[in-house]
Parts: structure tokens; C-alpha cells; sequence
């Protein structure tokens, strides 16, 4: 089930610089793109591998407050997994 949630117009300003900027790295540059993928749509969401691409990135000491904020944007339109009861 996708979340009903879309990239918003200060998040995808950012992600736009992140794009631009020379010095992001290619994981901030797939978290950024895929935000402005989702600016229009809300039936898109967040890959596994760029939700944890926008983790680390969230996690780094390095990473500028643009890259942050979109990676923060694009894990809350990542769909949650479902777990599922085992019965023994």
C-alpha cells in the first residue's frame, strides 16, 4: 500500500541544489532525484535501496542540511514493511 505523500516545494528546491551541487555524492544525487520523481505523485515511493542510500546519508557528519532534508523526506514516503504472524 503506497503512502498518499509528495515531495513538497522547499524539498524539492533542495534536492534540486543536491543535483546541482558538484561536491554531492552519488548516493545524496539518487536520494534527490528520487524526491523530485515523487514531487508530482503520490503513487511513488521510496526504493529500498535509496531509503538506505537517505539513511546513511542522515546518519553522515558530512552530508550537507540540503542533502539531509531531502533524504529525510524521501524515508517518510518509503512504504513500511509489513510483518506478517508465523504460526507454529
Amino acid at each position: 500500500m503506497a503512502k498518499s505523500e509528495k515531495t513538497g516545494a522547499k524539498v524539492s528546491s533542495a534536492a534540486s541544489k543536491v543535483l546541482k551541487s558538484k561536491t554531492a555524492s552519488k548516493a545524496e544525487k539518487a536520494v534527490a532525484a528520487s524526491a523530485l520523481t515523487q514531487t508530482k505523485s503520490a503513487k511513488e515511493v521510496t526504493g529500498k535501496a535509496v531509503a538506505s542510500a537517505a539513511s546513511t546519508i542522515l546518519k553522515s557528519k558530512t552530508a550537507s542540511k540540503a542533502a539531509k532534508s531531502v533524504a529525510a523526506s524521501a524515508l517518510t514516503q518509503k512504504v513500511k514493511a509489513t510483518k506478517t504472524a508465523k504460526k507454529k
